[in-house]
């Protein structure tokens, strides 16, 4: 039997512990590492062969979404399952855009986590039947797409900084970009958007739950 090899990524200690203990009851499923924050899953991604990686979007350092893209190009064999939160309305579709495989809610049951890493470690997709059926109405249907979904990853992610109530200094930091070019994607942000400030952005992501 060839076993599947993860790296669990997820900040809180607690969380990776039970889903050690979910996979450990798997006989072709093997937990090889761990991390808390996203620095260390591309330090270990490059150093150790994984498999999958099982990836939470809100990390302490970045936000998952923001290495997905990275890690592909370093390990295109990689495979990527976003285990999120946010639910799928909000992000599944982004991530499948960033290069992910898969995606889930942290409500899904153990037999859906397991279902999803066979999945995607022999290159497959694993999307649920909520998220396929919305992909179905919004072809079939021609239902409108939510404004933020034609914001680009990047902007997307400096909204919801914004709405969280960083700074634009600190936005910068976090990114390694200049001052300027961050008010330049905000400037980008609100006039896609339709909006005149960042309380407008606020109270968008907020209601929308893009930000918890």
């Amino acid at each position: 039997m060839n076993m599947i090899n993860v790296l669990l990524a997820d900040d809180h200690l607690m969380f990776r512990e039970g889903l050690k203990h979910i996979l450990a009851k798997s006989r072709d499923i093997l937990v090889k590492d761990e991390a808390g924050n996203c620095s260390d899953v591309i330090s270990k991604v490059l150093q150790n062969g994984h498999d999958v990686l099982v990836l939470d979007i809100s990390m302490p350092d970045k936000n998952g979404l923001e290495i997905i893209d990275q890690l592909k190009k370093y390990k295109p064999n990689l495979q990527i399952l976003v285990l999120s939160m946010y639910s799928e309305d909000q992000y599944a579709f982004r991530a499948f855009q960033a290069g992910a495989s898969g995606y889930l809610t942290k409500n899904a049951t153990a037999a859906e986590l397991l279902k999803a890493i066979r999945k995607v470690s022999v290159n497959e997709k694993y999307i649920t039947q909520s998220v396929a059926q919305k992909l179905a109405d919004a072809i079939n249907e021609n239902i409108g797409i939510p404004i933020h979904k034609n914001l680009s990853n990047r902007e997307f992610l400096v909204m919801c900084m914004i709405a969280k109530g960083n700074s634009i200094t600190s936005i910068a930091e976090h990114f390694s970009l200049s001052v300027s070019t961050v008010n330049t994607i905000r400037s980008r942000i609100l006039k896609k958007m339709n909006m005149r400030n960042n309380a407008e952005l606020t109270y968008y992501a907020v209601k929308e739950g893009l930000v918890i």
